[in-house]
């Protein structure tokens, strides 16, 4: 893990303001509290709330439209919104990692369309990644682009798009060449249009009806020249560098940070404390990767183990509550414990499965 980082007066004042803020907004009856709200708390009006104080596009640098602040100083304000259970879903993508990978990657011309419109919630991004029948497996990845005289033409599925049926682009990982005995090559990235003729979006709807996931066909779309994301072929470092900032937030162990707070005082002390402690290591480790991430280094292994060791505190406490919460609970911590239980099986698939990613660690770490 990268060395601990101990926060100063200034990101200490920063979580005050932030806080402050949203528990103006929960008074004002902006928002209720809940779980998961990263995944399907899609609240545009919000979204555009935290723009309008800087707080989206925090580490975008000014002459694309952004803020020109530190990693360190965008987790304490992601971490807030995540333990108030705020609806981010709308912004989550775009800022936590389409906005990263456009500045590392991206041409002149998708950094000047596409990062100040990010910066004011204006544009809006799901994630093309996954594909069906692959699992966490995803270098097998079977949609394929043809060039064509002034770009791509796109043909494939895309599974577990989240919001794609509300946002407005996705940045698709596609084969351009074949593998030719490497699976890792012949990839690239290519920034899809939801609106883009031949893009047919299919709502998968969850065991509990709530719909934040979908499948996206890819029928032939066209993807102009200047919307290839990188290199063409480059495509694996992309992604691989993407999912660093995807698996190592704070999203990873807060999911269930409402319930759990709602929940520790009825616990027993031993487990509350057990509890609490696996919280407070968490937030150490995920803050060390923001300063890793401001250093500009590329935490993976660091930020799979703490996707690892996250996620499944999140479902300790969903299955915890399940079992400890008393009848006379209230209507809200019972609902807080059925959609925790509910969105349970899916903590530790996104992002990649535990089982993969504990592969990761163990090749980082150098072990057979």
């Amino acid at each position: 893990m990268p060395p601990p980082v101990r926060e100063d007066e200034a990101l200490i004042s920063l979580r005050r303001e932030v806080r402050s803020f949203l528990t103006e907004q929960v008074e004002a009856g902006a928002f209720v509290p809940t779980v998961d709200s990263w995944l399907s708390g899609w609240d545009v009006a919000f979204t555009r709330a935290l723009a309008e104080h800087g707080w989206l596009g925090m580490t975008v640098p000014t002459e694309h439209g952004g803020h020109g602040r530190t990693f360190l100083e965008r987790f304490v304000v992601t971490e807030e919104l995540l333990a108030a259970g705020a609806p981010v879903a709308a912004h989550w993508i775009s800022d936590r990692q389409v906005a990263p990978n456009l500045l590392r990657f991206g041409s002149e011309e998708l950094k000047r369309r596409y990062l100040p419109r990010i910066v004011s919630g204006e544009v809006f991004f799901g994630i093309g990644m996954s594909e069906p029948d692959s699992g966490s497996d995803l270098a097998s990845v079977r949609t394929r682009a043809e060039r064509v005289t002034d770009g791509w033409r796109v043909h494939g599925t895309k599974l577990w798009a989240s919001g794609a049926h509300v946002a407005d682009a996705f940045i698709a990982l596609v084969r351009t060449s074949p593998q030719d005995g490497d699976r890792h090559a012949g990839l690239s990235q290519l920034l899809v249009r939801l609106d883009s003729p031949g893009v047919v979006i299919r709502p998968v709807v969850s065991a509990n009806g709530t719909h934040h996931f979908n499948e996206v066909h890819l029928d032939g779309v066209h993807v102009p020249d200047d919307h290839v994301v990188g290199e063409i072929g480059a495509g694996w470092h992309q992604v691989t560098s993407e999912l660093s900032f995807e698996r190592s937030g704070p999203e990873r162990f807060l999911s269930t940070y409402q319930l759990a707070t709602s929940l520790v005082g009825g616990l027993d002390p031993a487990e509350a404390g057990r509890i609490t402690a696996r919280l407070a290591g968490l937030h150490q480790m995920s803050l060390s990767i923001a300063a890793a991430l401001q250093r500009g280094e590329r935490p993976d292994v660091p930020a799979a183990l703490v996707k690892v060791l996250g996620t499944t505190l999140e479902g300790d406490i969903a299955d915890l509550a399940d079992l400890a919460t008393p009848t006379g609970a209230t209507a809200h911590v019972a609902a807080l414990t059925r959609r925790s239980v509910q969105q349970r099986p899916g903590f530790t698939l996104r992002g990649g499965t535990s089982e993969v990613l504990r592969g990761v660690i163990a090749r980082g770490l150098g072990m057979r």
